[in-house]
């Protein structure tokens, strides 16, 4: 098997996304700062009624990119810590995740495709390799996560698009 650069292919793609995130978050707020009811509306918002409303989808968001990044430094998942449902409690979990995916180094994933990740994939039990949990399984809801909100917020009508999407589009408003 190929070996794979784990800590670049996770904690860096984690990093630039939840970055991303963040600046989607602020559009949000200020979408709705005339009116602060707007904004619990915004952040209980749902594409359909069986899906997580926005501000869950962040903190899936949140959550996955330490569920993967760790077990492949070989240490634990820390705890996802308990911030308010508000956009500065979203905002302030997103900055805790990335000091904590900061403090790990290339070095701490040494062997990391060696490793096998476990985790609960709703109400399933999962075993993976490392390179198999990140890119089938870990990345992809991350990016699934992500999509889900940048949806919601495009459907209650926040000015976002592609280029606040990945940050390398460009286009001009017509």
């Amino acid at each position: 098997m190929q070996s794979v650069d784990l800590y670049a292919t996770s904690v860096l793609v984690f990093q630039r996304y939840l970055t991303r995130l963040a600046e989607l978050l602020d559009r949000a707020e200020h979408h709705c700062d005339a009116d602060p009811a707007q904004c619990d509306a915004l952040l209980e918002a749902r594409l359909a009624p069986d899906m997580l409303p926005l501000r869950i989808q962040v903190e899936v968001v949140s959550n996955f990119a330490l569920r993967a990044a760790f077990p492949f430094a070989g240490l634990a998942v820390p705890d996802y810590g308990v911030f308010p449902g508000d956009f500065a409690g979203l905002r302030a979990r997103l900055a805790r995740t990335q000091r904590l995916l900061q403090a790990l180094t290339p070095e701490s994933f040494n062997g990391a495709e060696t490793r096998s990740v476990s985790d609960r994939a709703g109400e399933a039990d999962l075993t993976l390799p490392a390179p198999k949990f990140l890119f089938e399984y870990a990345t992809p809801n991350f990016f699934f996560h992500l999509s889900m909100a940048y949806a919601i917020l495009r459907s209650r009508g926040v000015d976002v698009g592609k280029a606040d999407f990945d940050g390398y589009h460009r286009y001009s408003k017509a």
